[in-house]
């Protein structure tokens, strides 16, 4: 056997050992690069999903205090009736219940 041959054949293994290391290191490097740019990508996504549903839900809070000043403003008005007719039925019993009162207040 020729030593000068063993030499070549340990140094072209150590040439594709670091050939095959050269490979490994871009595949982890390139591996690395495309998590990172799914992570970026997915932030995104979820930025945008975020900010649609954000708007959805301003959307229907606007909605609802809509519907809730409306309600309000129902309200008020029944409210505003019901007095007016306290009002008016108590102006018509006023006379009555004063005779009445009078009436218990001096008869002992």
């Amino acid at each position: 056997m020729d030593p000068t041959r063993g030499q070549g054949g340990i140094q072209m293994l150590l040439t594709a050992e670091q050939e095959a290391q050269q490979i490994v290191t871009a595949a982890r490097n390139l591996k690395m690069s495309r998590l990172r740019q799914a992570k970026e990508e997915a932030e995104t996504e979820v930025a945008k999903y975020r900010s649609h549903m954000e708007s959805e839900y301003q959307k229907s809070i606007s909605e609802s205090s809509g519907s809730s000043d409306s309600t309000v403003k129902r309200l008020e008005t029944e409210t505003e009736a019901k007095i007016q007719s306290l009002k008016e039925t108590s102006t018509k019993v006023s006379p009555d219940v004063v005779k009445m009162l009078v009436k218990y207040i001096t008869t002992v």
